[in-house]
């Protein structure tokens, strides 16, 4: 597998590595990954994926190379238990789990599975309990105690899935998880940001109230309502949470959940934490699930968009034939297009070209550009470019061309 490299493959500002940036920086050794693509990426409204969409998404994960795989929750239907349950026993490097509900039921569905272990879920917040859910609270207690000690004892890992924590008071929230740790199970915490609400700031001060309160592995998932899930899932690490939940394309309920492909990419090129990815099959890992959710990314999304390395401004494009020519591709771009899977720097013509795009075109061409008048020759492209509203083709330069002759 190959390993990115700083010096040949990213980089980033100096500025990320100063002591004063990081000196309060608790990042843990080892950050893993939990992809929940197959189930909280499902809840995105109209996204249907039936089992072998899922299984073929859960492949390509494992070939990527993320931690764990959330498969589904079992009790949804009959096709996503058998989902499931054909996942876990793909002989996959991951680790699989299910998603879970705080009740021996859910319980026994993922235990027939065969999953390494469960997200069980839990309301946490007062309002949530009260209102959502119209519970008492002490029922979210006593339903937490019951199945985490029940899942544990039949031998799953329990991540325990706090709803709404984010919104919950510290000291009822810990009136819970105290509980659950001392009457129940839980082998890991899961800070859940429901519905987004939280800023990184915020998300830092959760995390390390979490970390002093509980001698227990921290996990991060964090939703995108104010488009703050990536940049909260990395607080979240600076202050020492191990495991990060995050979906292929950001899609998930509402607006969606940590971005895959901009959280491992942030993590080793700006906060310098190694994961044993393949960032080379992020783009292809990318357009698999546009494809089966029939969700499209926009052209500049950030790693995996069409158009990422596309060159249309005269004077970037400029740039772009120096350092071609000098071979630093990195003074321009924060990663290279084979890192990342993409197909490399592809200057178009439009509105905003400049003479070196004409003259770059012109060579590809096979042609002579000192025979040619390039100062005309790019106005009719930009009037072209501006009646047409698009980039000019190939075909429609060359065309442009015969008229100068």
């Amino acid at each position: 597998m190959k390993k990115a490299n700083a010096s040949d493959d990213y980089s980033s500002s100096y500025l990320n590595f100063l002591d004063e940036v990081r000196g309060n920086f608790k990042i843990p050794k080892k950050v893993m990954i939990q992809d929940i693509t197959l189930r909280d990426g499902e809840q995105q409204a109209g996204i249907v994926f039936n089992k072998d969409d899922k299984i073929r998404i859960a492949n390509l994960l494992d070939e990527v190379g993320v931690d764990r795989i959330e498969a589904g929750m079992p009790a949804v239907s009959s096709q996503d238990k058998e989902a499931v349950k054909t996942i876990a026993h793909s002989g996959l490097h991951a680790k699989i789990f299910a998603f879970a509900r705080c009740m021996k039921r859910d319980v026994d569905l993922a235990l027939e599975c065969g999953v390494d272990g469960v997200a069980m879920e839990i309301p946490s917040s007062e309002q949530i309990i009260k209102y959502a859910y119209a519970w008492p609270l002490q029922k979210a207690i006593d339903l937490s105690i019951e199945a985490t000690d029940y899942a544990a004892k039949h031998g799953l890992h329990v991540s325990f899935f706090t709803i709404d924590s984010t919104r919950a008071s510290l000291d009822w929230w810990f009136k819970i998880i105290d509980n659950v740790a001392a009457k129940g199970h839980m082998d890991s915490m899961v800070l859940v940001d429901t519905f987004g609400v939280c800023n990184p700031e915020a998300i830092r001060y959760f995390t390390r109230k979490a970390r002093e309160h509980l001698n227990k592995p921290i996990e991060a998932h964090f939703h995108n309502d104010f488009g703050l899930a990536v940049a909260n899932s990395l607080a979240a690490v600076t202050e020492g949470a191990e495991v990060v939940h995050t979906t292929v394309n950001a899609i998930g309920e509402r607006m969606g959940n940590a971005d895959l492909s901009e959280t491992v990419m942030a993590l080793e090129a700006l906060y310098g934490v190694k994961l044993d990815i393949e960032y080379n099959k992020l783009r292809e890992l990318s357009l698999l699930v546009q494809k089966l959710s029939g969700i499209k990314m926009p052209p500049h999304k950030p790693i995996v968009g069409d158009n990422i390395f596309n060159v249309e401004s005269g004077i970037v494009a400029a740039w772009w034939l120096n350092l071609k020519e000098a071979k630093k591709p990195l003074i321009m771009y924060p990663y290279t297009w084979d890192l990342v899977g993409q197909e490399g720097v592809k200057i178009i013509l439009g509105k905003k070209s400049g003479k070196e795009s004409i003259v770059n075109k012109l060579k590809e061409l096979g042609m002579d550009a000192s025979k040619v008048d390039v100062d005309k020759l790019l106005m009719l492209v930009k009037d072209e470019s501006l009646k047409k509203k698009s980039p000019v083709s190939d075909e429609d330069f060359k065309k442009l061309l015969s008229r100068l002759n």
